[in-house]
């Protein structure tokens, strides 16, 4: 059947439902990635799905093509992302595909998958995939299918990574109606936590706001629901639980840049291992904190898959992305849970008598832009990249091409560079002042609108 090339990103297999991502287009995925694991010496593997409209109806679907294949399959069933990558490590199976959209429109959905030991297929290895399916050449079989519950599992790890300490902490959790409706109170119930629950009814038409806790309009619920109930800090997370986003208990937004010096105050303190990883979009903060406390920095390229196997590969003890994907490999596997980079922050208050505030002084300030995005085609936002990057060689600038165009000022930076789950190009910038600020994003701001009124 005709399945359109551009559900194949970076990271994923993406798109909207009904029209580019159906059962029938589902079904064929099954076929083809049961085929695909087959040349790995693959014959089982786990499949889950998150709690979108149209998750469970494409769960089934993948499922019976992969059975068609000879393929046996373990459904673990409805979860969250992070509950598949550990259902991997617990047992051992190394293709496992997860059905979910994460934080993009209700009406979108996609699959998250892995082919070997490498937790996310990302790059070239979804490219060749897609390569793969187009030749519709499929092994037939019949595939055994199982069920597998991995939930007590899944809480008996942060039990076994979590020490709670003195304080009890008062926390507000926005579910958004996501998957971790399903498990944040029963999972944050099991530690000396007071609780009040937001948003907590699993809903794949994300009714109250969008899924996505790194955009502040969709914290404006939190913030004021913090400040009702004086709590000590609020926690938001994405349509899948691989994110987290933070509130102060004044109703401020807690940046992942600062939480990240949270955080790196406790585990730099207690470890050996100094290096860490930040993703290009971050702050300066954190680069300037992990010097500071003695580590070694690694910026790397945006994206859960690159950033998860850099972790993995160099043994990284702490991975942070502006986006709110958090990796800790310390005891707990780096599998960017959102559900627990909220206790891990929990569990540092509880043992200190310091408010969330006064734990993020002395940190050098920064003024900066949320990512912005502009709307390009999928086949012209690489141009735009190019244009600016032959801007920046013309102007002898200082940049890395990791992730688009990162250039380095003494003063600041600028970011430009293509989404990689949408038709956009992204821009973030930073600078020491405001006004420098404006000259850096003014500048870089100008270069996309003039390509964007030369190409139309």
């Amino acid at each position: 059947m005709k399945i359109k090339t551009n559900i194949f990103r970076e990271y994923d297999i993406r798109g909207v439902y009904p029209t580019e991502i159906n059962e029938e287009i589902s079904n064929t995925i099954g076929k083809a990635y049961g085929t695909y694991i087959k040349k790995y010496n693959e014959k089982l593997c786990l499949v889950g799905h998150d709690n979108r409209l149209s998750s469970e109806s494409l769960n089934n679907a993948l499922i019976n093509g992969i059975l068609s294949t000879g393929v046996d399959v373990i459904d673990i069933g409805l979860v969250t992302t992070p509950m598949l990558y550990y259902a991997r490590i617990i047992k051992k199976i190394n293709p496992g595909i997860m059905i979910t959209a994460s934080h993009n429109p209700k009406d979108d959905n996609g699959f998250k998958f892995s082919i070997n030991s490498v937790l996310n297929a990302k790059g070239d290895e979804i490219y060749k995939f897609r390569d793969f399916i187009l030749k519709n050449e499929f092994d037939s079989g019949k595939g055994k299918l199982y069920r597998y519950n991995i939930k007590n599992e899944y809480y008996d790890l942060f039990k076994k990574n979590l020490n709670f300490g003195h304080k009890k902490i008062k926390v507000v959790l926005d579910c958004g109606n996501g998957t971790t409706s399903l498990f944040a109170k029963e999972l944050y119930s099991m530690f000396p936590i007071d609780i009040v629950m937001l948003f907590d009814e699993s809903d794949g038409n994300f009714p109250n706001h969008h899924p996505d806790p790194i955009v502040e309009e969709n914290l404006k619920y939190l913030k004021q629901k913090v400040l009702d109930t004086n709590a000590d800090v609020g926690i938001a997370f994405d349509g899948d639980g691989d994110r987290a986003g933070f509130v102060f208990n004044d109703g401020t937004v807690l940046t992942s840049d600062l939480y990240a010096v949270i955080v790196l105050r406790e585990l730099l303190k207690n470890s050996n291992n100094k290096n860490i990883l930040y993703d290009i979009k971050c702050s300066k903060v954190i680069k300037d904190e992990i010097q500071k406390l003695g580590g070694t920095p690694h910026e790397n390229r945006t994206g859960a898959s690159y950033m998860m196997d850099s972790v993995i590969k160099n043994n990284d003890l702490f991975g942070i992305e502006y986006s709110g994907h958090i990796y800790f490999n310390n005891g707990f596997p780096p599998i960017t849970s959102g559900l627990y980079a909220g206790l891990k922050l929990l569990e540092i208050m509880s043992n200190s008598d310091m408010s969330l505030k006064d734990m993020v002084k002395n940190v050098n300030k920064y003024y900066s832009k949320e990512e912005y995005k502009f709307p390009f085609d999928d086949n012209i936002k690489e141009k735009v990249i190019e244009k600016v990057k032959k801007y920046c060689e013309e102007k002898k600038y200082k940049m890395s091409l990791i992730d688009g165009v990162k250039i380095y000022f003494d003063d600041g930076w600028a970011l430009v560079r293509c989404s990689n789950t949408g038709p956009n190009v992204t821009t973030r910038f930073e600078a020491e002042t405001k006004e420098r600020l404006e000259e850096i994003s003014n500048e870089f701001i100008k270069i996309i609108n003039d390509f964007k009124l030369n190409n139309k």
